[in-house]
């Protein structure tokens, strides 16, 4: 089948399959005479295997570790295991600073309980009064900074 079909069977945007395939995580299809990507089962299975682990927001180095076991099951699957409970430790802290953003985008909305004059409006205060270091840590959590330094 060429990637269109494979899109379709699974789901995927061409440019995701293409991009899998430069992280290693497909492999490379078969050509035909005319260069076109030729692709079987085995990529349909290995691209939903792909899908189903980002669906559960594992990064492409979690997902290239599973495959290798994919790839040599008759492996141990202990690492596996760890790689799942280190997986589900990320998750856990992730919805701890979830719930503490929660609770900070709360305090601040209850300062403004009615309609004003934007000038006056106690969230627009807020956020111009937040501390240096915590917006600081807020937009590097958020991606809005490189890596901090110090």
């Amino acid at each position: 089948m060429k990637i269109g079909e494979l899109s379709t069977r699974t789901g995927t945007p061409v440019e995701t399959i293409r991009y899998y395939e430069r992280e290693g995580l497909l492999p490379p299809p078969a050509r035909t005479a005319a260069n076109y990507r030729i692709y079987g089962e085995p990529h349909v299975e290995r691209l939903l295997l792909v899908r189903n682990c980002r669906a559960l927001d594992m990064t492409l180095e979690e997902i290239r570790r599973l495959l290798r076991f994919c790839d040599d099951p008759a492996d141990n699957c202990g690492e596996i295991n760890a790689l799942l409970d280190e997986h589900i430790g990320h998750v856990a802290t992730r919805i701890a600073e979830l719930k503490a953003l929660e609770t900070t985008l709360k305090t601040l909305r209850s300062q403004c309980s009615d309609e004003r004059a934007a000038r006056d409006c106690g969230i627009l205060q807020g956020l111009a009064a937040a501390p240096e270091p915590a917006r600081r840590d807020a937009e590097h959590k958020h991606g809005l900074l490189g890596p901090t330094h110090g």
